[in-house]
């Protein structure tokens, strides 16, 4: 299988050498092209420190991160831009929309930056908002939608460019069950059949249950990961909550 991302023996830390905080603990995971893969862990357990990191935000002390066999933690400048324009997608908790755009404006924002024509903008923008079943609200503004629809827009721009890797923060933290169970059934679809590359970050077990793989976090360190295979969403779910248990969490704050 086709490596998209490759994370070897990454390390963060934080502060000066009389405080100094060592956020990620040698961390080395893949992802392979066409997975759906959460990542858990408490508060402070270095979770969003390591998406941050893979997302370029942020910059590793030590290690290597890959995508798509490119060092990522090596780029500067106008490489780095072009990279994030190009090769990733980004899911936030906050959604991240322009309010002085409509749904349209803003899913279409990313491939007029990359100076695409009208006509195939115009195209991109129907196939994927019908996709995910938002064609109907493209001409409203953010204020004007439910948290659910402004989250579904906010997965359609991050998936306009065909991304190598789709990078969700926790993407359900703002949503009701109902929308969050909506968006998680979107990335499903995305991730079984345009084969979108998702690599999610969230302390909720139900949203961890939507993935193929779950890779937990604890205090810096890769604790345990399971594979969902053939079991059912319910069994994997099962299984995800048996893990946060062993990790210490609280079982209620992961439901």
């Amino acid at each position: 299988m086709e490596k998209i991302l490759k994370v070897e023996n990454i390390e963060k830390y934080y502060g000066n050498k009389s405080s100094l905080t060592k956020a990620i603990d040698n961390i080395s995971f893949n992802i392979e092209k066409g997975e759906f893969v959460a990542i858990m862990g408490a508060s402070g357990s270095g979770k969003t420190t390591l998406l941050n990191c893979i997302s370029t935000i942020d910059k590793v002390t030590s290690g290597n991160i890959y995508v798509n066999d490119i060092n990522i933690t090596k780029l500067k400048g106008n490489k780095l831009n072009e990279f994030r324009r190009e090769s990733l997608g980004f899911v936030f908790q906050d959604f991240n929309l322009l309010d002085t755009l409509t749904a349209y404006e803003n899913i279409a924002l990313a491939l007029s930056i990359q100076n695409k024509k009208y006509k195939e903008i115009d195209k991109k923008v129907k196939e994927v908002a019908k996709k995910l079943g938002i064609e109907t609200i493209l001409n409203k503004y953010p204020y004007q939608l439910s948290g659910g629809q402004k989250q579904r827009v906010a997965s359609a721009r991050a998936i306009i460019t065909n991304p190598s890797l789709v990078l969700a923060d926790e993407p359900t933290g703002a949503l009701d069950s109902k929308s969050s169970k909506m968006l998680l059934e979107s990335f499903n679809y995305l991730n079984d059949n345009l084969k979108t590359t998702i690599l999610m970050v969230t302390h909720d077990a139900f949203a961890s249950s939507y993935a193929d793989r779950v890779i937990f976090i604890k205090d810096g360190k890769i604790f345990n990961e399971i594979y969902k295979g053939d079991s059912t969403r319910k069994e994997f779910f099962n299984s995800i909550i048996d893990v946060v248990t062993l990790l210490g969490g609280d079982v209620s704050d992961a439901l």
